[in-house]
């Protein structure tokens, strides 16, 4: 198995050492970055698996960074985020990271969420799975993890594309908000709405002619979502 890249970019010398020591000895090849623009060099010339981020960088600051790098790619991105900020991990989550590690976190929790959001990356169609899913002018090729509405393809982050996936599979049926969490993300997210109603927010913008009046990913008031079968 090849060894995932994942590149640190944070200012903290403490939080840089304690994750590189932790991921090396999980077996990831590492890259440190302690500015944004140091960062988007080594995410040229790199292209690493992943990116955890820091939101308070000493130059351009991290939701910069975020927002050049989704502006072209989908890479893995965890933020960073100090444990009072709710509007920083949200407003990261609007721009396009895959999740976010609340400081302080151990090494379990950071090696959990790692391996989550490369799942992502990694999950292949199994024989049971359906090859082929379209509703209205969405046609979904899950063989070449492919989006597209109305013939033009559509680029998901590995998150939306899991959500995407997931409630397809369930299509006709509503997802309980606490089922679609733990089925995307895993079950220590079971209570974050959150980080769904981000990423549901994200997929309707992306999806839907007209988000406000959404035909794909429908609304059940105080339940959880739906995607129409037919």
């Amino acid at each position: 198995m090849n060894r995932k890249t994942i590149l640190i970019v944070d200012d903290e010398p403490k939080i840089v050492r304690f994750v590189k020591a932790t991921l090396d000895l999980a077996g990831y090849n590492m890259l440190t970055a302690g500015t944004g623009r140091m960062a988007l060099t080594l995410f040229e010339s790199e292209k690493p698996d992943l990116i955890i981020l820091d939101l308070g960088l000493p130059d351009i600051d991290g939701f910069e960074v975020l927002r050049q790098i989704r502006s072209y790619s989908t890479v893995p991105i965890v933020i960073l985020t100090a444990r009072d900020d709710e509007k920083d991990k949200v407003h990261g989550l609007e721009l396009g990271a895959d999740d976010y590690l609340t400081k302080p976190f151990g090494t379990q929790e950071l090696k959990a969420r790692i391996q989550a959001v490369l799942r992502r990356v990694e999950w292949s169609p199994q024989p049971s799975d359906l090859a082929e899913f379209t509703l209205h002018d969405l046609h979904v090729d899950f063989r070449r993890r492919k989006v597209f509405v109305a013939g033009e393809e559509i680029h998901l982050t590995p998150t939306e594309y899991e959500l995407l996936r997931v409630l397809i599979q369930h299509a006709g049926q509503v997802l309980l908000h606490g089922d679609l969490l733990s089925k995307v993300w895993g079950e220590e997210y079971r209570n974050d709405l959150a980080i769904l109603r981000v990423n549901i927010s994200r997929l309707r913008q992306k999806l839907e002619s007209d988000p406000r009046q959404p035909r794909y990913i429908l609304t059940v008031p105080g339940v959880g979502y739906t995607m129409p079968a037919e």
